[in-house]
């Protein structure tokens, strides 16, 4: 019943993930929320994020970001990012990922989904058989609380870390070296 909410890989950030291993496997496209995801919420896109883009794009993988933000705040984001976005996605609802697919013109088995919250970008994605990995999420020195849906996906994460059969579904996706930026 749980499993629906499970991640298929759980990584600390975006930036341990080896963009060219995920190429190697056969996927052609990455699909990113912003918010907690790569940055704090509101936050612009930083320099490391914009790295970040240019060495997931040099792998030939296609980038698109996902996310239930408005225009204004997604335009401000990558000003200075060369990629495709879907906002006011109203995650977890299946149209905003199959939107995504569609403007990628990729299938479902060649993307992954990369997002920080469970009920939104995990749920949405298992819903529309994407492969996907959640990440911790990123937060500002001055944000504290982290709300009863934070707590309720801890509890969700402790049953899928004694989960062998939904773990690590993607296989060696990860950095050997330290992190990309």
């Amino acid at each position: 019943m749980l499993k629906i909410f499970y991640p298929w890989e759980y990584a600390p950030s975006v930036f341990v993930i080896d963009y060219g291993k995920i190429f190697a496997k056969g996927y052609r496209a990455v699909i990113f929320d912003i918010d907690m995801t790569l940055v704090p919420h509101g936050y612009d896109a930083t320099p490391e994020v914009e790295k970040l883009f240019e060495t997931v794009h040099a792998t030939g993988l296609k980038t698109i970001l996902l996310t239930n933000n408005d225009e204004e705040r997604v335009k401000s984001f990558i000003k200075n990012i060369d990629t495709e976005y879907v906002c006011d996605a109203e995650k977890p609802n299946r149209d905003g990922y199959l939107k995504a697919l569609e403007i990628l013109h990729v299938s479902k088995d060649k993307a992954i989904y990369i997002g920080d919250q469970i009920f939104t970008d995990i749920y949405g994605a298992n819903k529309v058989g994407i492969a996907n990995i959640l990440v911790k999420y990123v937060t500002a020195h001055e944000e504290k609380n982290i709300g009863i849906r934070r707590n309720l996906e801890n509890i969700i994460l402790k049953f899928y870390a004694r989960s062998r059969l939904y773990r690590n579904r993607l296989g060696d996706i990860y950095l050997t070296e330290g992190a990309i930026v």
